[in-house]
């Protein structure tokens, strides 16, 4: 199959198949368009993601190897266990997403630079409003300690970034995620790349075709009306 770069109308909401994506820079597939929710929704669907950084074009990628987590497959080590029970936390889903992006984007540009981006900002906001975008948050004495943020619409879960304030609070996020996914009997976390944090937790890569397979054996997963309504995940590390 051809490899080759694509141009993205702001009007035109379609993406050319992800096997056509770049060997070099790997993954890199279109650029342009925008960040609508309609554009976002058809590009998780077919398992493609913008990255790109401040003052670049808007960039969509999908890599010719894929990072995810197998939700039976993920590790819980000794020493998050024991760091639980001394230090209990608060589990909510969807009540500061705001905060938890915004504190994902803060916590990246006082490292190396973010590609949370302005215009990703307001764009996962938006996706948030239109039932898109998810946060769960980690509370410790009222105060927001950790989370993640991510993208579903079927049965894969598309983590898109996590931050913690207190130590291993971003490791009980996404421990908490997976039993909440695995609670509503979903698929899979999508994790884009490997990272090797994600690798302690049980990330695995799959190929690209592989990987596509499986997100389309998701769709047929039906969100329950409830199960991302704003609430506390009780008893969830149980």
């Amino acid at each position: 199959m051809t490899k080759q770069l694509y141009q993205l109308a702001k009007s035109h909401f379609a993406f050319p198949d992800p096997n056509h994506a770049l060997d070099d820079p790997d993954g890199l597939l279109a650029i342009g368009g925008c960040l609508s929710v309609t554009r976002l929704k058809n590009a998780y669907r077919y398992g493609i993601f913008p990255w790109f950084s401040e003052y670049e074009p808007i960039m969509w990628w999908s890599p010719s190897m894929r990072g995810i987590i197998e939700l039976d497959e993920f590790h819980i080590s000794r020493s998050l266990r024991k760091h639980l029970k001394k230090n209990p936390v608060k589990v909510t889903i969807n009540t500061e997403f705001t905060q938890v992006i915004e504190a994902c984007r803060q916590q990246r540009l006082e490292t190396d630079g973010t590609w949370i981006t302005k215009k990703m900002l307001n764009a996962y906001k938006d996706a948030h409003k239109a039932g898109l975008a998810h946060s769960l948050e980690i509370w410790s004495d009222d105060k927001l300690v950790g989370g993640l943020y991510g993208i579903m619409q079927h049965g894969v879960f598309c983590g898109e970034s996590m931050f913690h304030h207190q130590a291993n609070c971003s490791k009980l996020a996404m421990w908490a995620l997976v039993n909440w996914l695995k609670r509503h009997h979903a698929h899979f976390i999508d994790c884009q790349l490997e990272n090797p944090y994600l690798v302690t937790l049980g990330e695995k890569v799959l190929p690209r075709s592989e990987f596509l397979t499986k997100l389309k054996q998701a769709e047929e997963f039906i969100i329950p009306t409830t199960m991302w309504q704003p609430q506390e995940l009780i008893a969830i590390y149980d």
